[in-house]
């Protein structure tokens, strides 16, 4: 399996930037896919994720409301819509997948990074003030 990311680069504060991530291999039937940051100087954390149905999303309180997370299913593709920016937003970003099935605690699994099994490259994101 591989995941390609893409749609990183520089911006303003305020500015918008949408990343893509394409999940190509072969894969199980149904995948769930998230999307994780690592700053410079700190440990990669938990942005968003969405469930095979795309009806479950989960995002992390620093970006909810300003983040949107969507897929399709038919190209394996999953998507980052990030909406005004801040330079808090500065990171590297990496899409993951896993597979997608009923779960204890399910709004914590799909937010732990250990329970993803593929990783993207990453995409670099960075905002200026």
């Amino acid at each position: 399996v591989q995941l390609q990311a893409s749609g990183g680069g520089l911006v303003q504060a305020g500015d918008s930037l949408r990343l893509s991530c394409a999940a190509s291999g072969r894969t199980v039937s149904r995948i769930s896919m998230g999307w994780f940051r690592q700053a410079p100087g700190k440990e990669r954390e938990f942005v968003a994720s969405i469930r095979w149905g795309g009806q479950n999303t989960y995002y992390t309180d620093s970006v909810r409301g300003r983040f949107i997370i969507t897929r399709d299913n038919a190209k394996n593709t999953v998507y980052l819509q990030m909406n005004s920016l801040k330079p808090e937003d500065t990171a590297v970003y990496y899409c993951a997948l896993t597979e997608d099935a009923p779960r204890l605690n399910t709004g914590l699994y799909y937010r732990d990074e250990r329970n993803y099994d593929y990783w993207g490259q990453g995409t670099l994101v960075t905002v200026s003030s």
